[in-house]
C-alpha cells in the first residue's frame, strides 16, 4: 500500500490498521512487514529520533508497502514540509485547536512546492491556474494530512476544522484529552467515551478518517472502533516487547515452580 491507497481507504470509511514504531533498528521493518499492518506511525514528537534516521525509517517502510505517517513535534508546516522531505507518507499534526492552524498546515502537505506569498495568496482562495491547481491536486492525494484533537478547545471548534479542504482525518490523543477533560487516563469514564465518539462522529460526518492511538485491550479498541473510529493505532512496538517478554518470562518462572515469594524470584507481578 502506498500514501495514496491508504488516504483513499481512510476517506472511504474503511478500518485500517498501524501501530507505533519507536525502534530505528535495521532489523525491525523486515518483522514489522510481517505483522499485517496497513501502515506505521513514527512519533518525533515524543521520541528522540534524528533527521537522518527518521528518512532512513520513512524510505525502508514505504518501500515495504507501509507507509509512514510521522508526528511532528509541533503544528508547524516547515517541520511538516522537512518529514514530507524525508519520505513520510503523511503528517500527524499534534494538539491542533484551530482552522488556522490546519490551514497552515494544509499549505505545506497538500499545496507542496508552492511558499510564500503565493501559497497564501492560494490558501485565501486565490486561483492559481488550471494547469497548477490539476498538478497541485494530484500530488496532494499522495500526502496525508491528519491533525490530533487533545482538548475541549479542539473539540469546541471541530466542526469547523473537518471542513479544512485537504484534511484526511482526525486523531484523537486520549492522554491528553482525558487530561482536558478532567478525567486524567480514565479511559472508561463516560466523559471520555462520550468526547470519542463525538469527534468520531464530527469526523466521519465530514467525509474524513477519525483515528485514536491506544494502547489498552481488545474489548477497548474493538469498542473504540464501534463507537465510529475507522484508524486504530495500537500500542507501540517497545510497549508490546515490554508485555510479552514479561509474560513469557512469568511462564517460564512459573514452570520451573517459582512463586514472587522466592528470593531468586527478580520478575514483575503479572
Amino acid at each position: 500500500m502506498n500514501g495514496r491507497e491508504l488516504a483513499a481507504k481512510l476517506l472511504g470509511g474503511e478500518i485500517v490498521l498501524g501501530t507505533l514504531i519507536v525502534s530505528p533498528s535495521p532489523r525491525w521493518p523486515e518483522v514489522v512487514s510481517q505483522c499485517g499492518l496497513d501502515f506505521v506511525f513514527i512519533d518525533t514528537e515524543h521520541v528522540a529520533l534524528d533527521r537522518a534516521a527518521l528518512s532512513w525509517m520513512c524510505q525502508v517502510y514505504a518501500g515495504l508497502g507501509l507507509p509512514p505517517l510521522v508526528r511532528i513535534p509541533s503544528p508547524d508546516p516547515y517541520a511538516a514540509s522537512m518529514v514530507l522531505d524525508g519520505g513520510a507518507a503523511g503528517v500527524i499534526a499534534p494538539y491542533v485547536e484551530s482552522v488556522e492552524q490546519v490551514q497552515a498546515l494544509r499549505g505545506a502537505v497538500k499545496m507542496r512546492p508552492i511558499k510564500g506569498r503565493k501559497l497564501q495568496a492560494m490558501l485565501d482562495g486565490e486561483s492559481a491556474g488550471p494547469q497548477l491547481e490539476s498538478y497541485l491536486a494530484d500530488r496532494a492525494r499522495e500526502r496525508l494530512l491528519i491533525v490530533n484533537i487533545e482538548s475541549t478547545p479542539a473539540i469546541d471548534a471541530l466542526r469547523d476544522i473537518v471542513q479544512v479542504p485537504g484534511l484526511d482525518g482526525v486523531l484523537i490523543g486520549p492522554h491528553d484529552l482525558s487530561c482536558s477533560l478532567g478525567v486524567p487516563e480514565q479511559y472508561e469514564h463516560p466523559d471520555f467515551l462520550a468526547a470519542c465518539e463525538s469527534i468520531f462522529k464530527c469526523a466521519r460526518d465530514a467525509g474524513i478518517g477519525a483515528g485514536i492511538h491506544f494502547w489498552g485491550d481488545v474489548r477497548q479498541q474493538t469498542r473504540l472502533l464501534e463507537l465510529g473510529a475507522n484508524m486504530l493505532i495500537h500500542s507501540a512496538d517497545i510497549s508490546l516487547f515490554q508485555k510479552h517478554l514479561q509474560l513469557e518470562l512469568a511462564s517460564i518462572r512459573q514452570a520451573l515452580g517459582w512463586t514472587t515469594t522466592d528470593p531468586k524470584y527478580n520478575g514483575p507481578v503479572i
